[in-house]
């Protein structure tokens, strides 16, 4: 029974019944040792009725093997793994070592995590049950953290119990104090003086463990008040000092035993061979040696020490592990056992283990470095790495670098394991061991070169954009020559651009060079576009992410920003599928970017708000802003002001120190826009002038050139012609080279506008119009002036098409003006509605185009990080809102949509 928790109990019991009607949520039990959050846990347990429970605990002594907890949890639920998409189906089975591929994606792997979990969820919901999270190893962490994260659509109950501060990022915590003295009264009975019971609660802050344990130890003559009770009260590991102590040598061996391994035929094995009598006396043997086997009598002593703690109570088994009672325990063993007792213990062990087991039982037992420990530690950081387990990996290979006599092979391993720990989404850590690195690297140019590379892309990630450029440009390779124009890039530093372009066109005709090449000669004196024509006719070839982002920046650099947004759709395809490692979240800045420029705005903001969980979960500061940029100028485009600014403040508050010029122009671009929408003319034209003016580290040569049609608008309804002009004549210089219609369109619109040219430009820009949204905007624009000039029945059908593309799109300034100049325009009835798809979510629109495409739930699942059940979920979501039944006629609703659109 549980005294003083019911509103704790209340916490617990209302996750849980949301989970069982499908809205999961997840809960972390925050306390100190003993306060009682295991109890809480066991009736957690109890509380789902016929929900299925899964349950594993963080134990010390596994923490640093990569998925230990996973597999403990997971594995009564391994059949179902059939049922996940494959990709995800493969990395949980690489996880858990049951044979599947390794892709070393750590958020593969995690959906997967996800996937399993929802399967085992069917049909009556799961409660998924982590005690002592603090300990459990860092690859099961992420991904159940992960998971913990999107159980909004699940039948999902995940509670996690922690002690300490131990971070728990994005899971609301549920915090345990101690007793208050009435519930302590009924915890200790009413037998006692109520003057003892105050002291007691007093003392120990009404913890229950501290209260049990104390009691138990305290004389009748103390807990009667005839004796004063002991000065200091024992608390934590004291607690079962003196229980400890009082066990036969052969107990306390096997409880030492127990304390580093909680393999049960282990620690029994290692009893019988290092002889269970007294053998810790002995210490350690020589390093790789194993004691030899104890006396015949040995065995049989190790179990009858087993038996002796599980009396005691200290000590329970429970399948193949042996496990204490309360972690306290177990420290208590740890601390009374001599520091040449605990190498022992873990040499015997490392002796009879293998792979992982054994090598972190040899680095618990080397005294100084040890080459052959280190390399066995780097093993299995490999093993950990290839998994997915990257935080692991860089924990493992820290410690092998501790123990590297080399100086080079210690900085080579300080190296791997800083690209460990940022893969795992740990940059801080990341940056500390890379510049522990660089001062073990002894002059190697070649590893400083490395070194240096991981340190700028780093910076770029998640610091300065400058440093980045700073410490990139100093290589002399081709790929880090590109990591520099990337850098300089975000910044915006167009000079350095046009420099590394000079030294890359030194290096062999390539795709890479050529494409570093031709945009350093574009800034410098705008003759690179045909390296960069012959880069993208090579864009056939490419097969990895990066290549087809590069081709991206080709294709904007020659003022064609339809066919960059195609390019950087199909880098985002393939990163979901490649396992591009860390790389997703990055990718993903420029895929929503594209869908936002294509007019797919609904499209964008649902890759926007994943790309921003994803980069958070890694620690990408930069990638960060980059979304919260792209959702503001999103949020503008809506006519959302008070999501706009708050999005594009944030995104500005980390470009703007960071010196990333990119992003700080894009969320100055959205308040433009917000003010564009709005009809604020002269406040648009301002802030536009200002993004124009804006130097590297606060703006950026890009987002002036994809803003200018917007800012020829802008200084036209504010009545500055000259600017518009001006800007329009920087405009043709920049799109001199472009050869899609789109690009053309939009020329012709600019020139329309800055030259108040005749309706036929306006015409003729419509006629070339690929892109929906921009269509609109035009058909806006021609409308209102045959409106103007008298001619509402040649203006309504551009208005009208106008109108329904823009609230198709979600574009409510926009579609207030079109509406209004319909009005204007002598059509009062209020325009028929497009197709209905305008009522789904983002993430609903995402999965409704891709059933259109053909996809089965699997496949979807695979391709958005999501559980086959999600997927089926927001189908079962959709169908209601569009009034259909099917997944085909849901393709026919995106046909007519996209059709519509168009």
């Amino acid at each position: 029974m549980l005294f003083g928790r019911s509103a704790e109990i209340a916490a617990i019991d209302d996750v849980i019944s949301r989970a069982r009607e499908g809205a999961g949520d997840a809960l972390v039990l925050r306390g100190e040792a003993g306060v009682g959050k295991t109890a809480l846990l066991d009736l957690a347990a109890s509380r789902g009725g016929s929900m299925r429970v899964l349950r594993t605990t963080g134990v010390e002594p596994e923490s640093d093997l990569a998925f230990a907890a996973l597999h403990q949890l997971l594995r009564p639920v391994a059949g179902l793994l059939d049922a996940l998409p494959g990709p995800q189906r493969e990395a949980v089975r690489g996880a858990l070592g049951l044979g599947g591929g390794a892709s070393g994606d750590r958020f593969l792997l995690a959906a997967g995590v996800l996937s399993l979990l929802a399967e085992a969820a069917a049909p009556d919901g799961l409660v998924c049950v982590v005690d002592d999270f603090q300990w459990v190893d860092r690859a099961s962490a992420d991904a159940l953290l992960f998971a913990a994260r999107r159980l909004a659509t699940e039948r999902i109950a995940m509670l996690l119990a922690v002690r300490g501060d131990a971070p728990v990022k994005g899971v609301p915590p549920l915090r345990l104090g101690g007793l208050p003295e009435p519930a302590a009264a009924e915890l200790l009975g009413a037998a006692m003086p109520p003057a003892v019971r105050r002291e007691l609660v007093a003392a120990t802050g009404g913890n229950p463990l501290a209260l049990r344990e104390i009691v138990r130890r305290s004389s009748p003559g103390q807990l009667a008040g005839r004796e004063p009770l002991p000065d200091p009260l024992p608390g934590g590991t004291q607690l079962f000092g003196e229980q400890v102590a009082a066990l036969s040598a052969d107990a306390r061996l096997v409880a030492l035993l127990a304390a580093v391994e909680s393999d049960l035929d282990l620690v029994l094995r290692a009893a019988g061979r290092m002889g269970a009598a007294g053998a810790a006396v002995h210490g350690p043997a020589a390093p790789g040696v194993a004691h030899e086997p104890a006396a015949p009598g040995a065995a049989e002593a190790g179990r009858a020490a087993l038996h002796e703690l599980e009396v005691a109570g200290l000590v329970r088994v429970e399948g193949a592990s042996v496990r204490f009672r309360h972690p306290l325990i177990r420290s208590a063993v740890h601390e009374a056992a001599a520091p040449a007792s605990r190498r022992a213990a873990h040499e015997a062990l490392a002796g009879l283990s293998e792979g992982d087991r054994r090598a972190w039982h040899l680095a618990a037992a080397a005294l100084g470095q040890d080459e052959s420990v280190a390399a066995a530690l780097a093993e299995t950081a490999a093993r950990a790495r290839d998994r997915g387990g990257y935080g692991d990996a860089a924990t493992a290979l820290a410690r092998a670098a501790e123990l590297t006599p080399a100086p080079h092979t210690r900085a080579v391993r300080l190296k791997d394991a800083a690209m460990a720990a940022w893969l795992g989404g740990r940059p801080g850590q990341a940056e500390s061991l890379l510049a522990e690195a660089r001062d073990h690297a002894g002059g190697d140019r070649a590893l400083e070169m490395e070194i240096a590379q991981l340190r700028g892309r780093f910076e770029l990630n998640s610091g300065s954009a400058a440093e980045a450029v700073r410490v990139l440009a100093a290589g002399d390779s081709l790929d880090m020559l590109a990591d520099a124009a990337e850098a300089a890039s975000y910044v915006g530093d167009t000079a350095t651009i046009a420099e590394i372009g000079r030294r890359a066109a030194a290096f062999p005709e390539g795709f890479l060079r050529d494409v570093l090449a031709g945009i350093g000669l574009m800034l410098s004196d705008g003759t690179g576009h045909e390296l960069l024509r012959r880069a993208l006719d090579r864009t056939g070839e490419l097969t990895e992410a990066a290549g087809f982002l590069w081709a991206t920046a080709a294709a904007s650099y020659l003022g064609e920003a339809d066919l960059a947004a195609d390019l950087a759709a199909r880098a985002g395809r393939v990163a979901r599928v490649s396992g591009m490692v860390g790389q997703l979240p990055v990718v993903l800045e420029f895929v929503a970017t594209g869908e936002r420029i294509a007019g797919r705005l609904a499209e964008s903001q649902a890759i926007s708000e994943e790309g921003l969980e994803l980069a958070r979960e890694a620690g990408y500061a930069n990638t960060v802003a980059a979304h919260l940029a792209n959702l503001a100028v999103l949020a503008a485009l809506r006519g959302e002001e008070e999501r706009c600014r708050g999005h594009a403040q944030e995104a500005l508050a980390i470009a703007i120190p960071h010196r990333v010029g990119l992003r700080a122009g894009v969320a100055a671009y959205a308040l433009a826009m917000l003010d564009l929408g709005a009809g604020r003319f002269a406040a648009a034209h301002d802030r536009f002038t200002a993004i124009a003016a804006a130097g590297p580290g606060a703006g950026h040569p890009t987002v002036v050139w994809r803003s200018t049609p917007d800012r020829i608008e802008a200084a036209v309804g504010a009545g500055d012609l000259e600017a518009a002009r001006a800007a329009l004549e920087a405009y043709e210089r920049w799109s001199a080279q472009a050869a899609t219609a789109e690009s053309r369109a939009l020329l012709t619109r600019c020139r329309a506008l800055a030259g108040a040219g005749p309706e036929k430009e306006l015409e003729e820009a419509l006629r070339l119009h690929a892109n929906p949204y921009e269509a609109a905007r035009t058909a806006l624009l021609l409308g209102e002036r045959l409106r103007r000039a008298h001619r509402p029945g040649e203006a309504r059908p551009h208005l009208r098409a106008a109108l329904e593309t823009f609230r198709r799109a979600g574009a409510e300034p926009w579609a207030r003006r079109a509406h209004g100049e319909l009005r204007a325009a002598g059509e009062s009835a209020e325009p028929a509605r497009g197709p209905a798809l305008d009522v789904l979510t983002p993430q609903e629109l995402r999965i409704a185009g891709l059933v259109a495409d053909g996809l089965s739930s699997k496949e979807i699942a695979a391709q958005l990080f999501l559980s086959p059940r999600t997927v089926e979920y927001h189908l079962y979501k959709i169908y209601p809102k569009l009034g259909i039944g099917t997944r085909t006629e849901l393709a026919r609703a995106v046909l007519a949509h996209t059709s519509g659109a168009r």
